[in-house]
């Protein structure tokens, strides 16, 4: 089969041959249709220091998708062949502690998928039966396969959004990437008042104006506070999403809460960051560190939240044959697009 593969140490990617995996007992077998390029991807295809400690090649890249089943291994009894389904990344133990008590996403041994083994940037793909998620009574006809490629990113913003109550809140979003973007969209759908949206790059703050934001704001040129008095807000925020990883951005949140205000952090900074601990303590500020899904219980909440009319179909903003890979890496690199997706039914 066709896949895309981290053949050795040093930048890029190449599309090679490869056998075909099999489904061993427990495990289901895709035939993928779609595949999301992900920050992920982009560090392993750059070989940066990320990629140098984390990734062992050769290894196929790849854990956003969704595909086809075409077979199951012994003792599976959920997935049949036919279902129409995306994947959960993270294989987890199933018996350490946080596993046995319900919390999976909290797994200590969580492998990852297309990180730490081959994923799902190839025309197929084996998981164990419980990471699969089927789209009951859905065929690529009825939900559109870029959208169910996304998921995986979908339920990181789902997972940030609903971390906190957001019922007539005023909510801050730091980073317009693709998940603060389907996050402005889902804290809008569940009821947020007044919806702020904060980046650098104004094509993508436009997309955020488009999925709900009442203001968005370009922090090049502007400030929080400026926002919270265009908007005639008397207090700070209540909710803040920081979704960027930007080291100014938890220390500007912070500087613009309300007293008890809320912050769920899903945004990895790559260098560390000076926080303001007093404000923290005397204004009983709650940070809460988010990573992945709930397993799976923020898949339960994104199928419910599209069946009940979410829209994030703007987010995808390109789309290409995975035999164009190299000009899909090149969109997801370039920081004025959305989310890039991979038509692997076009593979060859």
């Amino acid at each position: 089969m066709r896949a895309l593969c981290k053949a050795g140490p040093g930048p890029g990617l190449e599309m090679v041959e490869i056998p075909e995996p099999e489904p061993g007992p427990g495990q289901v077998k895709l035939r993928v249709l779609r595949t999301g390029l992900c920050g992920t991807d982009v560090h392993i295809y750059r070989w940066d220091g990320w990629a140098q400690r984390a990734i062992k090649p050769p290894l196929v890249p790849g854990h956003e998708f969704c595909g086809e089943v075409v077979a199951v291994g012994e003792g599976v009894s959920t997935v049949h062949v036919g279902d129409f389904a995306s994947g959960e990344g993270h294989q987890v133990c199933g018996l350490c502690r946080n596993c046995r008590a319900g919390r999976r996403h909290l797994c200590i041994r969580t492998v990852g998928l297309g990180v730490d083994i081959d994923g799902a940037f190839a025309e197929y793909v084996v998981i164990p039966e419980t990471n699969v998620w089927v789209h009951r009574g859905l065929g690529p006809a009825d939900l559109d396969p870029d959208l169910a490629g996304i998921f995986d990113p979908l339920g990181n913003a789902v997972h940030t959004a609903l971390a906190f109550p957001l019922v007539g809140e005023d909510v801050l979003i730091t980073g317009a990437g693709p998940i603060g973007l389907m996050a402005t969209a889902i804290v809008r759908k569940v009821g947020a008042r007044l919806v702020v949206v904060t980046d650098v790059n104004d094509e993508r703050l436009a997309l955020a104006s488009t999925l709900g934001a009442d203001l968005v704001v370009n922090v090049r040129r502007d400030s929080v506070a400026d926002a919270q008095r265009q908007l005639g807000m008397a207090e700070g925020f209540d909710v803040a999403l920081e979704m960027s990883g930007a080291p100014t951005a938890l220390p500007e949140i912070i500087a613009n809460l309300n007293h008890g205000g809320r912050v769920a952090v899903l945004g990895l900074p790559s260098e560390s960051i000076i926080v303001d601990w007093t404000t923290v303590v005397t204004h009983m500020i709650t940070i809460r560190g988010i990573y992945g899904r709930e397993m799976f219980e923020t898949w339960y909440a994104m199928s419910a939240l599209l069946q009940s009319g979410l829209d994030v179909s703007p987010v995808i903003t390109d789309r290409f044959s995975a035999a164009d890979w190299e000009a899909g890496f090149a969109a997801a690199a370039d920081g004025n697009r959305g989310k890039v997706v991979l038509d692997w039914t076009e593979a060859r």
